[in-house]
């Protein structure tokens, strides 16, 4: 029977019988041959591997051969394996053509079916292949390490902020740890000269200096000088439906998702603390808080400018500009809906809870926007609640719908048909106030399929076909009144588009109607140009508007007094956070004395105190501790005139000879 060596690599082939079995024997002195062979590629490949991981010191020690140990092994004990004893009966495995079998020896052996001579030399061919692999791999890995290693010894040493050992040139230098992103942009090499090369230091932007030489018009707000209590201004600037057309509104808005990249951009400025952003359909604003209201300003418009690609000069006579109280007075009434286009909307209510959501995972939104914005959340809930603001209120997406059935022939939407581009909350506001008004067939147009279908599901009562973006211009053209909600940022209906599409029919006068109520703008102005096409946007919504505000005057009378309370509590808020250094320090000191006085006196008792007389001496202590300091801390945190506050502060931090080094000791006990 043929036989083959399972210690051997290399074979003698002698052909037997007329069938061209081959026998397969081992040459002499190979296994002794093969172990040599293979304890050199060992020791190449430890070396080289060793050379990889000196190199490369972060990679953590793992198996070499993770995931494939197995089969690694298998190809190694090919080579090392010098004779197997049999302990198990003969098995038989197929592979292919060929047919192996290992019967009961002394020696182990296998069987190989009869091949041909093209398989037996494509058989040699490949395990002549894996035999140069097998031995060049680890002189790879080892000429390789060695490269690394001649690289790195011979590459410039450079001098960063963390190498205290190369900054022995007497320069002294310090970091900004401002809450930016901060980054060497340059590595200076050892030696150099630190005061010109580019360390970890970020930069401030710096605005165009044509800036300079705009002068906004600041109006000095009336009531508590916001300086005084927290030597910073609270700021808003932007731009409103009520000013400033939908063209300019449109190239400054920021969609929801870019807010917290616009508030990275803006605390780059250097007089901007804090920054957050509220842009909408109506409006686009933003809120700041400066150390200087004339230079914050001029960062933010020159940060608008930048967005826009419009100059200051162009933004300026649509721009307004509301400082401290006047600020706060904007974003209480914004958050109520008293500034909306359509007075008492609830939907400027979610926006202003959106600008604290993202304002609070986003770098530069500090704690008096923070503060700010939640009052406003407050004062918007209150309002809504405790007067008739809200009652029958409208938003811009019913205002559309009623604008659209005001300008159809009879005012009625029998046998129109309608159609609706975007799935989200306008889109559904819209489908909400249609149907009220007994418009059930329509057709909605989105991007993606889920979401037009939780609209579907959630108004059972509508008839209501869906269709994908890619059939947009069918859609348009075999509707009426096409109302234009989307998200994009750019035009989807040209002129060209629907210039080619059959005229509507008379009982919608051959006219099509488009109610572009996105900002940016989903719909060419040329539209205007053809004479079957019209197109109205956000500023047409007025006409519905100027009725909605005569009935709603009364509530906002009212709600203007309830805001009024809130103003007074985010300023007490303010007024007391500037008391808070003073109370940790005095809370400190008292601590401190009462901790030292109660060691003296348990060092004067017996040593044979009950826990229970030691936590009667604690609480003694303690309770007399807080009851001196009840009045003072009620003084540091009234929230009455702003002199007697700050005139407070200062007797007592001289009463009690408060300063900073008990507050910093306070810290290093703890």
């Amino acid at each position: 029977m043929p036989s083959v060596s399972l210690c051997s690599s290399q074979y003698d082939y002698q052909t037997l019988g007329s069938v061209g079995d081959a026998m397969v024997t081992p040459r002499s002195n190979t296994c002794q041959a093969l172990t040599v062979q293979a304890a050199a590629m060992t020791v190449l490949g430890m070396a080289g591997w060793g050379l990889v991981f000196m190199t490369f010191p972060s990679v953590a020690p793992t198996t070499l051969f993770a995931g494939n140990g197995v089969q690694q092994a298998q190809t190694l004990s090919r080579a090392t394996t010098m004779r197997m004893p049999t302990v198990a009966p003969p098995t038989r495995v197929a592979l292919g053509a060929t047919r192996f079998e290992a019967p009961v020896h002394e020696q182990q052996t296998a069987t190989v079916a009869p091949v041909g001579l093209m398989q037996r030399s494509s058989a040699a061919a490949t395990y002549a292949a894996s035999e140069v692999l097998l031995m060049l791999s680890p002189m790879v890995l080892a000429l390789t390490g060695l490269w690394y290693a001649w690289k790195r010894s011979t590459a410039p040493r450079m001098a960063f902020a963390g190498n205290a050992g190369q900054l022995s040139q007497g320069k002294s230098w310090t970091i900004d740890m401002s809450p930016t992103v901060m980054h060497a942009k340059v590595a200076a090499p050892a030696g150099a000269d630190l005061s010109t090369a580019g360390v970890a230091i970020p930069e401030t932007v710096v605005r165009c200096p044509t800036l300079d030489n705009f002068h906004p018009e600041l109006v000095t707000p009336e009531g508590k000088d916001y300086r005084a209590i927290s030597k910073l201004h609270v700021m808003v600037v932007g731009v409103s439906v009520h000013s400033t057309p939908v063209e300019i509104r449109e190239k400054l808005a920021v969609a929801k998702e870019d807010w917290p990249v616009a508030i990275e951009q803006l605390v780059q400025y250097s007089h901007i603390q804090e920054a957050g952003v509220l842009s909408t359909c109506n409006r686009m604003e933003i809120y700041v808080v400066a150390s200087d209201p004339k230079e914050g300003v001029r960062d933010v418009v020159g940060w608008m400018a930048q967005k826009s690609g419009l100059s200051h000069e162009e933004l300026s006579p649509y721009l307004f500009l509301r400082q401290d109280g006047d600020a706060v007075d904007h974003v209480l009434q914004v958050s109520a809906g008293l500034d909306s286009l359509i007075m008492g909307e609830g939907q400027i209510l979610s926006q202003v809870k959106s600008v604290h959501q993202v304002g609070s995972e986003a770098k530069g939104f500090g704690q008096y926007l923070s503060a700010l914005f939640m009052q406003a959340i407050t004062a918007g809930k209150r309002v809504r609640s405790e007067t008739s603001i809200a009652t029958g209120a409208v938003s811009v997406s019913s205002a559309a719908a009623e604008l659209a059935q005001m300008k159809l022939p009879g005012n009625t939407w029998e046998n129109v048909r309608v159609s609706i581009i975007g799935a989200g909350k306008m889109s559904k506001l819209l489908v909400k106030h249609l149907v009220s008004k007994g418009c059930t067939k329509m057709t909605i147009v989105n991007r993606s399929m889920p979401r037009a279908q939780e609209l579907q599901e959630e108004f059972p009562m509508a008839d209501m076909t869906i269709k994908l973006s890619p059939d947009l211009m069918s859609v348009v053209a075999d509707s009426d009144v096409i109302f234009v909600a989307s998200s994009s940022t750019e035009i989807l209906i040209h002129k060209e588009d629907v210039a080619s599409m059959p005229a509507p029919p008379a009982n919608v006068g051959g006219m099509r109607r488009f109610f572009d109520i996105s900002v940016p703008r989903n719909t060419s102005t040329e539209l205007n140009e053809l004479e079957n096409a019209h197109v109205f946007n956000v500023d047409d919504l007025k006409e519905v508007v100027e009725a909605n505000k005569e009935a709603r005057k009364e509530a906002a009378e009212a709600a203007l007094v309830l805001l009024k309370d809130e103003k007074a509590s985010f300023e007490g808020w303010m007024t007391a956070l500037q008391a808070v250094p003073t109370i940790k320090r005095l809370r400190g000191k008292a601590e401190a004395i009462r901790v030292m006085e109660l060691e003296k006196a348990k060092n004067k008792l017996s040593d044979d105190l009950t826990p229970k007389q030691l936590k009667t001496l604690e609480d003694l202590s303690r309770g007399i501790m807080n009851k001196m300091l009840h009045a003072p801390m009620q003084a540091l945190r009234g929230d009455e005139d702003l002199e007697a506050h700050l005139g407070n502060i200062t007797v007592l931090s001289r009463v009690f000879n408060l300063t900073e080094e008990d507050e910093k000791m306070q810290k290093r006990k703890k």
